[in-house]
């Protein structure tokens, strides 16, 4: 029986337990985007006692028309790869497996330059916003196979695209927020065609044997938005595609889920995906503490976990849990 403490095999990794930190902005980048000090003593704080087989680090953003906040930490240029590649080196020295999220906000980019228009799939009702055309598709999709390679040439062990928490591509595969009558609108198929799309662009810009994993938003929790039957479907699809690991998460409902405050909030999810799937999935929601987690692990809910916020609050959480696990 598989427990938090066994390793588990991705792609070519091999992870030494079943506990990954998932990826939480600090908003603690220099304010051009590039790595500072903060970051890095943040992550060696929060890796030091190597606990943790993986972190997931922070969205960063694969464009300034994508950037989601002020502090947030760019993968939009090669020039930044330096100090990308300072952190990568850093959990690495931490024996912990690193990958980095790259990510477009859409409608809810803020970048620094005020004359440029946040981008969609559709019109928004309460925002300005620049309908995306086939040619602004195909540079998003070469923007994030850039960025892929940008991670890969950091040192970063491997990369997740993020298709969540109401971002662009999760804007794409949401109806709530897809709109399109064109090839990228209407059916799933065509919700999750950009998707598959830059899951063949950042495959051919890493090659075979580098990992890739998505973040899904696979429930909006709400009327008319993507549900858990569509998100089985497309993940099915996704691995068909190439991809070697999905961590699940909430859509338009956000990291949190609407009506369940239980630890693993999301194990419905994680459960239902993991028996379609061959690929490991990922849990987060809620966790704190290692029992819950364990038990998570054991049940088959999940194969990982990402315990998020009680890391985030306190740096020793997990050596004075392993305490009480142990006592």
């Amino acid at each position: 029986m598989q427990n938090l403490f066994t390793p588990l095999s991705v792609k070519n990794l091999t992870l030494k337990n079943r506990i990954i930190m998932p990826p939480m902005a600090t908003a603690k980048a220099n304010g051009d985007g590039t790595m500072s000090k903060e970051i890095l003593e943040y992550y060696h704080e929060k890796t030091k006692d190597e606990y943790l087989s993986m972190v997931i680090v922070e969205h960063s953003f694969i464009s300034e028309q994508g950037r989601a906040n002020k502090g947030q930490l760019s993968v939009s240029k090669d020039a930044h790869i330096e100090g990308l590649k300072s952190l990568a080196d850093l959990l690495r020295k931490n024996n912990t497996i690193s990958c980095l999220q790259i990510n477009h906000a859409g409608i809810y980019a803020r970048p620094l330059d005020s004359f440029m228009l946040p981008i969609g799939p559709s019109p928004s009702p309460t925002k300005t916003v620049k309908v995306m055309t086939r040619e602004a598709i195909g540079l998003l999709i070469k923007e994030f196979a850039e960025a892929a390679r940008r991670t890969k040439e950091a040192g970063f062990d491997a990369v997740e695209i993020h298709s969540a928490h109401g971002y662009l591509l999760n804007q794409f595969y949401s109806p709530l927020c897809n709109k399109r009558t064109d090839s990228y609108g209407g059916s799933l198929h065509n919700r999750m065609r950009l998707h598959i799309e830059i899951l063949e662009a950042v495959r051919a810009a890493v090659g075979e044997e580098y990992p890739i994993f998505l973040r899904l938003g696979a429930s909006d929790y709400k009327e008319g938005g993507v549900t858990l039957t569509e998100s089985i479907q497309a993940a099915k699809i996704f691995q068909e595609k190439g991809l070697d690991l999905l961590d699940v998460s909430g859509g338009f409902a956000g990291y949190t889920h609407p009506e369940d405050l239980q630890q693993g909030y999301f194990k419905e999810l994680t459960s239902a995906l993991k028996a379609h799937l061959s690929i490991p999935v990922i849990l987060t929601g809620g966790i704190t503490d290692l029992q819950a987690a364990d038990q998570l692990v054991r049940e088959e809910q999940t194969d990982l976990v990402g315990i998020g916020r009680a890391i985030y609050k306190d740096s020793n959480f997990l050596e004075n849990a392993l305490k009480e696990l142990e006592a």
